[in-house]
């Protein structure tokens, strides 16, 4: 709606994390079935396809084909990916990319509580602490050596955004201004929508519909 020929400025994806407690609710129908409707390409939802629920395993109340219902709903639907392996998200994330007229749903298979020795797969370690043993012996299955919140230096580097996300928040800017200068008055409206300010005229309009639908 406000892109114009050299002024991208709505360029970005956005991604969803959903769970099998999710999809269990009527509100993911609604939603997912308009988003397929309305062919959003730059959606991109992870399912976080463990099985378990808070009250446990969900076979006994949820046995939906996620991946048709998804598909019917007009979906790109990209099915077992390992959950537990960042190369296959990585290649899943690609995949939806590059499909512009659907929504992508991608099924990530992953276990939770992945590496506790005795609540893994429970819902056990569903939104409850695994306890200090518990946290011992996953430690030392998944060889983690460093001390409780100590994040190592080559991990944190990885993630520290800060720098890259200042860098494009100042580029955006640039290019906004030189939108705004070219179409004033697309860049007033996206303005106004972003600080979430209702239309200037909204209460007169407001006041005649309601007018309107009285005299009927």
């Amino acid at each position: 709606q406000f892109n114009r020929p050299g002024h991208d400025i709505v360029d970005h994806y956005t991604y969803a994390f959903m769970g099998d407690g999710c999809m269990m609710e009527g509100i993911s129908h609604e939603v997912c079935s308009l988003a397929g409707t309305l062919k959003l390409g730059k959606l991109i939802a992870f399912y976080d396809d463990n099985g378990i629920s808070i009250d446990g395993h969900v076979e006994g109340w949820f046995t939906d084909d996620t991946a048709m219902r998804f598909e019917a709903y007009g979906w790109h639907v990209i099915r077992d990916i390992d959950g537990h392996d960042a190369a296959s998200i990585k290649r899943a994330v690609e995949e939806a990319r590059a499909v512009t007229d659907k929504p992508s749903l991608l099924m990530c298979k992953t276990i939770i509580g992945f590496g506790s020795p005795n609540k893994a797969g429970t819902h056990d370690s569903h939104g409850a602490p695994l306890g200090d043993a518990e946290i011992a012996l996953t430690r030392e299955q998944l060889g983690w050596k460093y001390a409780p919140f100590e994040i190592p230096s080559e991990i944190y580097a990885q993630w520290d955004a800060k720098e890259a996300g200042q860098a494009k928040e100042s580029a955006w800017n640039e290019k906004f201004a030189a939108y705004a200068k070219a179409y004033p008055q697309e860049a007033a409206e996206f303005t106004r929508r972003m600080k979430g300010e209702m239309p200037s005229d909204f209460d007169a309009k407001a006041k005649e519909f309601i007018a309107k639908l009285q005299a009927n």
